[in-house]
């Protein structure tokens, strides 16, 4: 704002709105972004604003901001990844080491034969060798394929198959409180039914003696690295080439693999740390995700094109206790630490102790994504784990827009539950059904201007692309979240507006419902789904976990039954309120209310890859 003479953060964001090509210019510029080529253009819109270009004509690859730029400078001998095993385990890599071992690995890559425009996934838990090999996809030109490391052999066959991959970066399995799990078979069976995979790369984390190869496709990581030179060119890609293919699941139809390129979803998740998240260079950040969410790229890209550190932690986070998470905010002096609404509720129901037991004073902010806030879990990890003194950064976009719609920031007032604001850049809007302005009610969140880091479309499905974002206003990207700016001017994302529940004319949000339900002492968490009803269209159905000292009484039914009545009045009173064990979630701690209603319904569950436990769907069947 100093440089470019805004007087403050509004006016940053309207110049922002006003003049995209301008913005990003002097996002690249504050990043310090390096070419091979400069561009002609920062964006061509002759397309129209669904497909813009970016950086035209410009060559760069991001791993040469990520990685290359930084030897011979301090930053070398800085720590780049901090990894903290469920043993305890620990290793650190600097951007010096870091540097040395992709370039091996890049090196190993080509003498395969692969390189520029190869598609190669990553079915691995979260350890350095995950990096690395995402690194040196990147640096010869290849194609990122990430994929969650707890999927099944269907979800991984449809985006092996759907991406046409050519390699698989796997392991022989991780261990989750205690227990190892197997991923060599599940990979075994997946790439029998992908032809075109031709290699496979087995690092052994757990060090099993008995890891099914195939002779001819596999190789021990160990083997497949040995010998080769610590220095490797770096591609010269076009600054638009894709370097992504991430799946994310739709609420209808197969999985989206959205597509990303260097100049894109690089650069747009390295300014929401770099602005409204304030990473400085040398400080540490942990988000926990997995590789196979946004959030585990948005990790990577981000805080080395910063010269930050990253923590990847591979284990339970309340394993073997619930201080666990807290001890490693200490251990690796973590400054920015990434959580879901969901841990922290489950997280508050073992007290203030395990939290008390820390020190947790290397933290200067705990970001939070993946769903929306109840105002008590809220307020709970802003007084017992900030201490009332530093800011949630409440954060909400999407994998096809790499990184945030809306953040908090360090520069305006908190609520509960609240977003500060729109990131810089991002143009975004609440409006009605008929794409005009609201205020102080629920509307659709949409963006009104293009930028850098949005999908260039679904990877052999573009007609797909513009029906899911680009169909419903002209010019204008609905992004399917209910939202709200209140009298204040602070925003609030309400959930997905295809989880609309429509009862008698009245459109209402599931988590308006959920957050009743969860301000109750007795409940740990609730999903609310809409069913069909022939005379009010749709009603309402609850379903509760409690928590771990109460008893699932008529009673309480009751009491939760009339505390949402007492809020939100008799025509939205719930059909049922059914007390159940678990919820299904992605493990990113998104609640699936798609799959709630169709396993309430009796109907077809659709797509499931992306549950962290398939057990849950049983658990709903079987509420009470």
């Amino acid at each position: 704002m100093d440089r470019h003479d805004l007087a403050d953060l509004s006016a940053l964001r309207t110049r922002a709105a006003s003049d995209v090509a301008w913005f990003w210019e002097a996002v690249l510029d504050d990043l310090d972004i390096e070419f091979y080529d400069p561009y002609d253009q920062i964006v061509d819109l002759s397309g129209g604003i669904e497909r813009p270009a970016w950086c035209v004509n410009g060559s760069m690859n991001i791993v040469h901001n990520l990685l290359d730029k930084w030897q011979g400078t301090p930053a070398e001998d800085r720590a780049a990844l901090r990894w903290e095993g469920e043993d305890g385990a620990t290793r650190t890599l600097t951007y010096g080491e870091l540097h040395q071992r992709v370039c091996r690995c890049a090196n190993a890559l080509r003498d395969l034969g692969l390189g520029r425009g190869d598609r190669i996934g990553l079915f691995m838990p979260m350890t350095p060798e995950i990096v690395i090999a995402f690194l040196a996809i990147a640096k010869i030109g290849g194609v990122l394929l990430p994929l969650f490391s707890g999927y099944g052999v269907g979800a991984l066959v449809t985006r092996l198959q759907g991406a046409e991959a050519d390699a698989l970066f796997t392991a022989d399995g991780f261990a989750r409180r205690g227990r190892p799990i197997d991923m060599k078979e599940t990979a075994d069976e997946a790439v029998a039914q992908c032809p075109t995979v031709e290699h496979v790369i087995v690092h052994r984390h757990l060090g099993r003696d008995d890891t099914p190869m195939t002779t001819g496709r596999d190789r021990f990581w160990a083997d497949f690295v040995a010998g080769h030179d610590p220095e490797a060119r770096t591609a010269r890609t076009g600054a638009d080439d894709p370097v992504m293919v991430i799946y994310t699941s739709g609420t209808t139809g197969p999985p989206k693999g959205t597509v990303h390129t260097h100049c894109g979803f690089p650069i747009k998740g390295a300014q929401d740390m770099y602005h409204p998240m304030d990473l400085k260079p040398g400080e540490t950040m942990y988000w926990m995700s997995d590789m196979g969410w946004m959030m585990g790229p948005w990790l990577v890209f981000g805080t080395l094109t910063v010269g930050a550190t990253m923590v990847l932690y591979d284990g339970a986070p309340d394993h073997p206790d619930a201080g666990r998470l807290w001890r490693l905010v200490d251990d690796h002096e973590v400054t920015h630490l990434g959580v879901s609404p969901t841990l922290i509720r489950a997280l508050k129901t073992h007290g203030d102790a395990p939290v008390r037991a820390s020190d947790r004073s290397s933290l200067r902010a705990i970001g939070s994504t993946g769903s929306p806030w109840d105002p008590e879990s809220w307020s709970w990890c802003f007084e017992t784990v900030l201490d009332g003194e530093k800011p949630i950064l409440n954060y909400s976009g999407g994998t096809e827009i790499a990184g945030g719609i809306l953040c908090g920031n360090f520069l305006e007032p908190l609520k509960p539950a609240a977003f500060s604001g729109p990131v810089p850049g991002m143009d975004a809007d609440v409006v009605d059904e008929d794409g005009t302005p609201v205020r102080e009610e629920v509307g659709e969140l949409v963006l009104r201007a293009p930028w850098i880091g949005m999908t260039r479309g679904f990877w052999g499905d573009d007609d797909r692309y513009h029906d899911a974002y680009w169909d419903r206003l002209d010019d204008v990207w609905v992004h399917g979240d209910f939202a709200a700016v209140d009298e204040d001017g602070l925003w609030y994302i309400l959930g997905r507006s295809d989880d609309t529940i429509n009862v008698a004319g009245k459109r209402l949000g599931p988590a308006e419902i959920e957050a009743l339900l969860n301000a109750h002492g007795a409940v740990a968490e609730s999903a609310a789904i809409g069913v069909p009803h022939d005379v009010k269209g749709s009603e309402i159905v609850a379903f509760v976990v409690l928590e771990p000292d109460y008893d699932e009484t008529a009673a309480l039914r009751e009491e939760l039954m009339q505390g949402v009545v007492d809020e939100m009045g008799k025509p939205l009173k719930p059909r049922e309120i059914r007390f159940a064990d678990a919820l299904p979630k992605t493990r990113n701690a998104k609640v699936m209310r798609r799959v709630i209603r169709a396993a309430y319904l009796g109907e077809e569950l659709g797509d499931t890859s992306s549950l962290e436990d398939p057990g849950t769907v049983d658990a709903i069947q079987e509420a009470r």
